[in-house]
């Protein structure tokens, strides 16, 4: 007898948990009436501004040298310093420059004579015509000679074109250099208006970036200012080796002289305002990259709705396509819901 009523006393625990288990069920059953909160949809007129970066260089870059090869006599400027318009920067050693001067000089000279002594002659009946406008070419040649050799030791001096400093000495005193060859790597600048921030964009940046258009920079170099810019130049094809589309940003750098290279940050401010659905994050769906749904309310049903998203913000996010200003939308139980299911809506 004792036994039997221990084995009751174990069975019934047993028969009790799966009598419990049999009870357990979805917190919704289709048949349920599903409590939902529902939201009229919000728009919002967005600016979609560009955010990129890139570095400070300058409107105008050039590459001094001599037209004519020699010895580096003098560089007067050094490395990062800025010059004037018309200031000499560097020249040649006049040694053999001045020598050929004095060369084309004196067979100018000579040929002068030449033909003084050939049309005294032709006038006498000594010599023909042809002789006399042949000693006439000897002498024409002479002077485009010299010439020519004035306008090269005018080039064997550099002079400034434009205000600017030095970015690089690529040759020193004492060097000789060829004709045509590198000196100086300079940077032109114009009242601090020739600051330029060189940024790369997307393709599609890109497009929507008009010449005039406004920007803001700051730059490293200088965290509590912030300067004023605008859309400058605009690349026309890609660069090869980063992919992307350089479009140049012109500085208003007020009182300021940036080192060319320093970064910058920049944020080109859109034209007009785009208007943008709003919603919150808990009321979407299935999101799969930019696509999901949304349950909206029509005449007490819940109907599933397709959507485009544009971007997420916080728990907020912005819906390109796919609902209407007077559309309500369930913000609540989404997860239980169905287009068949049975709702009731709750403050």
């Amino acid at each position: 007898m004792k036994k039997s009523i221990i084995l009751c006393l174990l069975v019934f625990p047993l028969f009790y948990a799966c009598k419990e288990e049999k009870k357990e069920h979805t917190p919704f059953e289709t048949a349920d009436i599903i409590p939902i909160k529902t939201a009229t949809v919000q728009s919002l007129a967005l600016t979609n501004n560009i955010s990129v970066s890139g570095l400070v260089t300058t409107e105008n870059q050039a590459n001094y040298g001599f037209k004519i090869g020699g010895v580096v006599s003098r560089i007067y400027v050094e490395e990062g310093q800025f010059f004037k318009k018309g200031q000499l920067l560097a020249a040649l050693d006049a040694t053999e420059i001045n020598a050929g001067l004095n060369q084309t000089d004196l067979n100018v000279k000579k040929y002068e004579r030449d033909y003084n002594r050939a049309n005294n002659l032709y006038k006498d009946s000594v010599y023909t015509l042809e002789q006399l406008q042949n000693t006439k070419t000897g002498l024409d040649i002479a002077k485009k000679q010299k010439d020519a050799v004035a306008f090269n030791a005018r080039y064997a001096k550099i002079y400034a074109a434009a205000d600017g400093f030095v970015a690089s000495k690529i040759a020193n005193e004492g060097e000789v250099v060829e004709s045509g060859s590198s000196i100086l790597a300079i940077n032109e600048t114009n009242q601090n208006n020739n600051y330029l921030l060189k940024i790369g964009l997307t393709d599609k940046e890109w497009a929507s970036t008009k010449i005039g258009q406004k920007a803001v920079v700051t730059l490293d170099g200088y965290p509590e200012e912030h300067f004023d810019a605008f859309v400058f130049r605009k690349s026309q094809s890609a660069d090869a080796a980063l992919g992307s589309f350089q479009v140049e940003l012109k500085l208003n750098m007020k009182n300021s002289k940036p080192a060319v290279g320093m970064f910058g940050k920049a944020e080109i401010k859109a034209e007009n305002a785009e208007d943008f659905i709003i919603i919150p994050y808990n009321s979407l769906i299935e999101a799969d990259g930019n696509k999901a749904f949304v349950f909206i309310v029509e005449n007490n049903k819940v109907k599933r709705q397709a959507v485009t998203i544009f971007k997420f913000e916080n728990k907020t996010v912005y819906i390109k396509e796919g609902l209407q200003k007077t559309d309500q939308i369930v913000i609540s139980n989404s997860a239980y819901l169905n287009e068949e299911s049975k709702i009731k809506i709750i403050k």
